[in-house]
């Protein structure tokens, strides 16, 4: 059975495919990525069928990291397939939320930060596309920080699954 984690932020082109390039590359490296799917959505439709920012492309790649993305919507029907959708910040939770077609589903959503025991009340990722590259190294900080305590629940949820 596949465990299956969508990463979503407001257009889908800089925080959550930076989540989705980090996260995959932690589930890789666990030796989970059979059992692991991961990808990300945007909450609205500006930059649906667009590549990621070139700025958040540089930075995975500065640090390592792959990615071919193409920009999306998250549609309410997902929920269905979903183990967990990670929204970046309280703006996206409550959107997502208020799209799951059940109380279930609207369980399903988490901020990122909360991952992150450092973080704090500050569980938001702040949005570096009107901003200039160091927003986008923060952003990238930020989710790495965060993808490790995300990686320790996936893995018990997966290894809850399979026993």
């Amino acid at each position: 059975m596949t465990y299956r984690v969508c990463f979503v932020c407001t257009g889908n082109i800089c925080r959550s495919p930076i989540a989705e390039s980090v996260f995959r590359a932690r589930v890789e490296e666990a030796g989970l990525d059979a059992l692991v799917e991961v990808d990300s959505a945007g909450t609205g439709d500006w930059h649906e069928g667009e590549k990621a920012d070139p700025r958040a492309l540089s930075v995975l790649k500065e640090h390592g990291y792959a990615l071919d993305h193409t920009a999306r919507r998250f549609e309410s029907s997902w929920f269905a397939r979903l183990d967990l959708v990670i929204a970046l910040d309280l703006g996206h939770l409550t959107a997502l939320r208020r799209l799951a077609p059940t109380g279930e589903d609207a369980a399903k959503v988490r901020l990122l930060r909360s991952y992150d025991p450092a973080a704090g009340d500050d569980l938001d990722v702040p949005d570096p596309y009107y901003g200039g590259r160091d927003g986008f190294e923060e952003c990238l900080e930020m989710v790495e920080e965060a993808s490790s305590g995300l990686l320790a629940a996936v893995r018990e949820d997966v290894e809850g699954q399979v026993t």
